[in-house]
């Protein structure tokens, strides 16, 4: 099948929430443009990949002492095989309200998925035979709120982030094994020896300048890039945040990061230095109404984002000048994603906005389905893949 026929991950195929699904619907609610609805078992936030005929969620028990893989059978919602991962007598507590313990999006390719709970584990399953290929339970911290962190499949190696209250580093794995190739520490010297400020929950994103790759992500205290294949840090940029969620994305030689909770800042940071971004490379800084949770969308200049305060913000990407600032309605924790010349944003009640990217707010669409919703949407094929709180659904025009 073609690329944009699948969703891998979390923000799809380059980790920055384009999709190349067409002939999308505009408008849905619980009894137009629904293909399919399946109630998911279970507990969890985390958000649907895709694969051919195969749909991959994650869930857990409330009290965390079972975790599941989830697989739907795309073309008719039916539930194929919930796969029970790991046990846990006692496992880490936390307020239920903040997280689940099963908010780690899963990573697909051909013939296997990755599915990952942070200190809880992680496990490599086999696509075709619904078999657990891998698993590993030895990669530990205390996340103080659960685990949130997803990870990154790149080619052969999977990437795992574990900023903890206690400890913080990344390991890569290798795919076909559950090996660990590398590990590297954050190193960071934190200001104070208070735990909760040392933890975060952001995913990895792959930094693509000419031939170099680089892994940048975002911790407590500091954003740093490292060597996808040594784990080597390249270059490190302090911040003043922590319990960082959101994800960084870049485009038109910037890279765009989040400082994290407290007092969030979107930062602009210059990337024509050849070793790496420095502090000095910082272009810009936004400081009113940054998400705390989900991740911006560039869409050619301009920079989009929803944030806790029910506010979508625009901004020029290249100088950060406030384009508008609309109030929409609704906490966001689901980021945004693109398609067909639309920007598709959904909030915790089950509303989704559909908005025309511009220098003023154009909505095109409202729509909203029960249960409201935590997870970033799949978009593949001609279908919006929507895991609410209760269940998952194929938005298609019918």
């Amino acid at each position: 099948m073609q690329q944009d026929n699948n969703w891998p991950d979390f923000r799809g195929h380059n980790g920055d929430g384009f999709s190349g699904a067409t002939d999308l619907p505009n408008e849905w609610n619980e009894k137009k443009n629904v293909r399919w609805k399946t109630l998911v078992p279970e507990l969890g936030w985390s958000s649907p990949v895709v694969w051919e005929n195969q749909i991959w969620l994650t869930a857990a028990t409330e009290d965390g002492k079972e975790q599941f893989a989830l697989c739907f059978e795309r073309t008719t919602g039916k539930l194929l095989q919930k796969i029970l991962v790991f046990k846990n007598p006692s496992p880490q507590a936390f307020p239920r309200s903040n997280n689940t313990y099963a908010s780690p999006s899963p990573v697909i390719e051909k013939g296997r998925v990755y599915v990952h709970f942070g200190t809880f584990g992680t496990a490599c399953i086999d696509t075709r035979r619904f078999t657990i290929l891998w698993t590993r339970r030895d990669l530990n911290c205390q996340h103080g709120q659960g685990p949130g962190s997803s990870p990154l499949l790149l080619q052969d190696k999977l990437i795992l982030t574990y900023d903890g209250m206690d400890v913080q580093y990344l390991v890569a794995l290798e795919a076909k094994t559950g090996k660990t190739l590398w590990k590297t520490p954050r190193n960071t010297r934190f200001r104070n020896s208070d735990g909760d400020l040392h933890k975060a929950y952001t995913t990895p994103y792959l930094l693509k300048r000419g031939t170099r790759q680089e892994l940048v992500s975002v911790g407590a205290s500091a954003a740093c890039g490292y060597d996808p294949g040594t784990g080597k840090e390249l270059w490190r940029i302090a911040h003043p945040g922590f319990s960082n969620a959101s994800r960084p994305i870049s485009g038109n030689g910037l890279l765009f990061l989040n400082t994290g909770f407290n007092r969030p800042e979107l930062w602009a940071v210059k990337l024509d230095r050849p070793d790496g971004p420095t502090p000095d490379d910082i272009v810009w800084r936004y400081t009113k109404g940054v998400p705390n949770l989900s991740s911006p969308l560039l869409v050619e200049d301009l920079l989009f984002f929803v944030a806790d305060s029910e506010v979508l913000t625009c901004l020029e990407a290249a100088t950060g000048k406030e384009v508008f600032k609309e109030r929409i309605g609704g906490r966001f924790y689901a980021s945004p994603v693109f398609a067909e010349g639309l920007i598709y944003l959904f909030n915790e009640r089950g509303k989704a906005w559909l908005v025309k990217p511009g220098r003023t707010l154009t909505t095109v669409a409202q729509n909203e389905l029960e249960g409201g919703s935590h997870a970033s949407p799949a978009l593949c094929g001609k279908a919006l893949y929507v895991r609410t709180n209760t269940h998952l659904y194929c938005l298609e025009r019918v």
